[in-house]
């Protein structure tokens, strides 16, 4: 992935924005995979309170350092899951007018019911099962993880 957008963004310095907190450990490994000049940015928006299951309502919790008016951006997820926040996000995004905008996502839940949403590169696309891990966490906890595992159920339901 990273030799794939090294290539796309040879002539140019991209921003790459990372959806926190969930996609920090997979951005940092891929910026470090990446060898052409780019600048980070994060956001922060949410859509799942303690849950696990996508709330439908999308909140601001931090908001971009920079001007992104004409820049070419590539955003960084950790996981697509209902589709609900990244569209809002994109379409945030697109407001501000970018250059243009690229969707790189760890992983992809396969969810029929899921929002046909912009996904321009995935690492894995995975079943309909809440997983930790490498960033990804339940009620804050197991973000620290080196791999990413499915939770057992037992765990989170009543």
């Amino acid at each position: 992935m990273a030799a794939e957008l090294d290539g796309e963004y040879r002539d140019d310095q991209p921003l790459m924005i990372g959806v926190l907190t969930g996609a920090v450990a997979f951005m940092a490994d891929l910026m470090k995979a990446m060898t052409i000049p780019l600048q980070i940015d994060f956001m922060a928006i949410s859509s799942y309170g303690a849950a696990t299951k996508s709330s439908g309502v999308v909140r601001i919790l931090k908001d971009l350092n920079e001007d992104i008016e004409g820049r070419r951006l590539i955003v960084v997820e950790d996981i697509v899951d209902s589709g609900l926040t990244l569209q809002y996000l994109l379409e945030m995004l697109k407001a501000r007018q970018p250059k243009d905008i690229r969707v790189v996502a760890l992983l992809k839940k396969d969810k029929p019911d899921a929002i046909a949403v912009q996904t321009d590169r995935v690492g894995f696309f995975i079943p309909d099962e809440f997983v930790i891990g490498y960033g990804l966490d339940y009620a804050g906890q197991y973000r620290n993880l080196p791999y990413v595992a499915v939770l057992d159920p037992s765990v989170y339901t009543n």
